[in-house]
């Protein structure tokens, strides 16, 4: 995994509520293990027509959200069913991280167990960058911060595990086996 530090981006905004993880990801794709690939079909159902076109008018498709590493979403993004693929599809797309006033539990879970840093603010944040498509944020993982083009600094909740975890670039195995020489030294005295 790539580690997270800073973050700087523009924002892709899709202000829909209730975003779950079957819009994220249809359950159609989930017939892979790897996570590679399945970034083409992040948001399908939205994205392309029944013939596979994309569509023009949806926010993935407009030239202004490419190279976009900042996802901002409406409340309750992640919402559904527990499918790892969801995060696995955002960050193959090139998002690092969501932003919303709500992400659900497991998908949240699921996220930071992957690399994808999911970023909860208040309503008035969220209102505004749902206004400002397009702008340009800074997210700093040290010390949990967001920053808003306007100067506004936002703290967002992060628990301090996931956190050192995304700092360093590591799972929870990435993080086991680092502590390989304690775990065999305590197995030896046992």
């Amino acid at each position: 995994m790539e580690p997270i530090k800073t973050l700087h981006s523009r924002t892709a905004v899709l202000p829909a509520t209730n975003i779950d993880t079957d819009q994220i990801i249809p359950a159609r794709f989930l017939t892979t293990t790897t996570r590679e690939g399945l970034g083409r079909n992040l948001f399908a159902d939205w994205r392309y027509d029944a013939q596979g076109t994309p569509r023009p008018d949806f926010v993935l498709n407009r030239p202004e959200a490419q190279g976009c590493r900042v996802l901002v979403a409406g409340r309750n993004l992640g919402c559904g069913s527990s499918r790892e693929h969801a995060p696995w599809a955002l960050l193959d797309y090139g998002f690092r991280a969501v932003i919303s006033t709500e992400i659900a539990d497991i998908f949240r879970s699921n996220s930071l167990k992957n690399g994808l840093l999911p970023v909860v603010v208040d309503e008035s944040t969220n209102r505004w960058l749902i206004e400002h498509p397009g702008a340009e944020v800074t997210i700093d993982l040290d010390s949990a911060m967001l920053t808003l083009p306007t100067g506004a600094r936002v703290q967002f909740p992060i628990e301090a595990f996931s956190r050192y975890c995304l700092l360093n670039g590591i799972d929870e195995l990435g993080f086991l086996l680092g502590r390989m020489g304690e775990i065999e030294a305590y197995e030896r005295r046992v």
